[in-house]
């Protein structure tokens, strides 16, 4: 016979009741009014536990970094919001106020760069490593494997002064740890960083010049990339943020926990995305022709083509690095003097899917892939790197959210649990006896 089982709120508190027994647990209220109830009392007192697939509705921790708030399209880091973060600053001051939760002063900005520059070089070494690999590797479990391996290089325990070194390491070596992946997947030489260039800047460099041919960096380019690198810094619990929380949970060093998230992040359902709107606008370009069409084909439900970088899993509204990256596209475009065609059909598909009742009544929204590979395709940056990209803006924001989850005092390893459907207990059948 079913159990009969009842939630209701009662003031601060909820009140659930499950076969003749109650348990009242504490509901948890955030500095931006959000509730949770705890149920860490639920198991031990009623025998429960709850399902959730997929974590839609679940919060695994408190977290002072980022709050998002999907129906309004409002993302602040650290309570600034990201339109201003996105006019005003830059990465590396981004990566200050993450991971040490106020803005720097001018000596500490000026003390962040330059231990930055000072750590960019990798171990010599690593090009033995780099060539281990096989050429056509794509750069994400390259760089998955690259931050992996430098917890071989820098094995000592993890005070709080040499989890400083490793923060500032992490940071400094991921542009010549993307850049050195793509240059493998070429067969170029790899480019030793500059110390007279700035973060985005050094990156670019690194990617396109050779030896036989020097690289002017485009001020406006190294602008855009800086801001993709803003706009990609932290997003709340997603998919390879939990992931570095978990593994990091475990007590395992900041580089492993870096280079889970970076596996996490390779996922097409998550930092893939980009790479998937670029792949749809070129193949409107070729074949469709018109963004009608296209549309047209993505509401028929006997059509397994999808409108991709529309819709996301938080964002219920206009996803708000959109909107700041749309603008970017065309002085990106404008400045490199590339084609504009991707970008059409890009704006074209946005005009109508917005005015279109299918796409508005489920509320899908451009999200920040559907701008960001527009600009990468613009600059240079090949399709299989964009990923790589993602995971070198995300940087700051994994180790700013693997701090805190260590500095927490109540943090336990992770362990969720489940809900078996296996068979029931049964006797094990001699090999013989099975027929």
């Amino acid at each position: 016979m079913a159990t009969q089982s009842s939630v209701k709120a009662v003031m601060d508190n909820v009140e659930v009741t499950f076969g003749g027994r109650s348990v009242r647990l504490p509901v948890v209220r955030g500095s931006e009014g959000e509730a949770a109830i705890d149920i860490g009392r639920l198991r031990s007192d009623l025998g429960l536990i709850t399902l959730d697939p997929g974590y839609a509705n679940t919060g695994s921790c408190t977290s002072a970094i980022t709050f998002i708030d999907g129906d309004r399209g409002i993302l602040r880091y650290r309570g600034y919001p990201i339109e201003q973060l996105a006019e005003k600053s830059s990465f590396l001051e981004v990566v200050w106020l993450l991971i040490h939760g106020e803005l720097p002063s001018a000596a500490q900005m000026k003390e962040l760069k330059a231990q930055v520059t000072h750590h960019t070089m990798l171990h010599e070494n690593f090009r033995r490593f780099f060539a281990a690999l096989p050429k056509d590797a794509h750069p994400m479990p390259v760089c998955a494997a690259a931050v992996g391996a430098l917890a071989t290089f820098y094995q000592e325990p993890e005070s709080e002064g040499l989890i400083h070194d490793t923060v500032i390491r992490l940071i400094a070596k991921m542009p010549s740890i993307a850049a050195c992946s793509y240059k493998h997947s070429i067969g170029q030489p790899f480019m030793y960083p500059r110390n007279d260039l700035d973060y985005a800047s050094n990156f670019l460099y690194m990617m396109f010049a050779t030896p036989c041919e020097e690289y002017e960096v485009d001020p406006v380019v190294a602008r855009a990339l800086d801001l993709l690198l803003i706009l990609h810094a932290d997003h709340e619990q997603n998919c390879s943020t939990s992931t570095v929380r978990l593994v990091g949970s475990s007590r395992a060093n900041l580089f492993a926990s870096i280079s889970a998230g970076i596996s996490a992040l390779w996922g097409p359902l998550h930092g893939g995305a980009n790479q998937q709107v670029i792949e749809m606008l070129e193949r409107i370009a070729a074949e469709e022709g018109t963004a009608e069409r296209f549309l047209a084909r993505a509401k028929d439900t006997n059509d397994t083509t999808r409108l991709m970088g529309f819709g996301h899993r938080v964002y219920k509204s206009y996803d708000p690095r959109a909107a700041i990256l749309k603008r970017t596209c065309t002085e990106v475009i404008n400045r490199v003097g590339g084609s504009s065609r991707l970008l059409e059909i890009a704006m074209s598909l946005e005009e109508l899917a917005l005015k279109d009742e299918y796409f508005v009544s489920r509320r899908l929204y451009p999200n920040v892939d559907f701008y960001s590979g527009v600009i990468y395709k613009a600059i240079g940056i090949p399709v299989n790197m964009f990923t790589a990209l993602f995971a070198m803006g995300r940087t700051p924001g994994w180790i700013a959210q693997w701090l805190e989850m260590r500095r927490e005092p109540s943090s336990k390893i992770g362990r969720p649990r489940q809900i078996y459907t296996g068979a029931t207990e049964r006797p094990y059948v001699p090999m013989e006896r099975r027929g």
